[in-house]
């Protein structure tokens, strides 16, 4: 009998890590959206570091920028309350059946499903519309209104576009 080296785990993140990872995140986006409105709602905007950084309110009917804010009501459900779900869904089968090697991937995907339930949570319960409160800019040069929800969509998104390539599934050797 020969001695074999052990298998390593395909990443060092447990599955109750994951877990508490997106209920963490889902729980933090719901709270500071509560707090938006309860604090931000008919208010004027709150400036931070000369308005690099402002906290405004914002009731969101489209995607990121207010992407298809103008469809039909029932265009807007299909694309950002049933579409969500779909890639909720396909993001949650990949990290569960189809369990990437690298870490970062596995955060990438964890990140993308929170931030979408998050959001997905703001359009079931407040009519279809995503409560947005942060703003970031210098001078006329401003991003979008956004939510903690928005922040791990993106943060998913660039470990995705950043690691993606070693995103082998169970089983493969892509952890370098």
């Amino acid at each position: 009998m020969t001695d074999s080296p052990a298998t390593p785990s395909p990443t060092p993140l447990s599955a109750w890590m994951i877990f508490a990872i997106i209920i963490s995140l889902i729980v933090v986006d719901q709270i500071t959206k509560i707090v938006a409105i309860a604090m931000l709602k008919d208010a004027p905007p709150i400036i931070f570091a000369g308005d690099v950084f402002r906290f405004q309110y914002a009731e969101n009917l489209g995607a990121f920028l207010s992407l298809g804010a103008n469809l039909s009501g029932t265009a807007r459900f299909l694309l950002l309350t049933v579409f969500n779900v779909a890639i909720v869904g396909v993001m949650s089968y990949l990290l569960v059946f189809r369990r990437p090697s690298h870490w970062a991937v596995v955060l990438a995907l964890a990140f993308i499903i929170a931030g979408g339930i998050g959001n997905l949570i703001d359009r079931i319960f407040r009519d279809g519309v995503v409560i947005d409160f942060m703003n970031v800019g210098i001078g006329g040069l401003r991003s979008g209104i956004f939510n903690v929800a928005d922040l791990a969509i993106v943060a998913g998104f660039v470990l995705f576009v950043c690691f993606g390539h070693k995103a082998g599934g169970k089983g493969t050797q892509a952890d370098s």
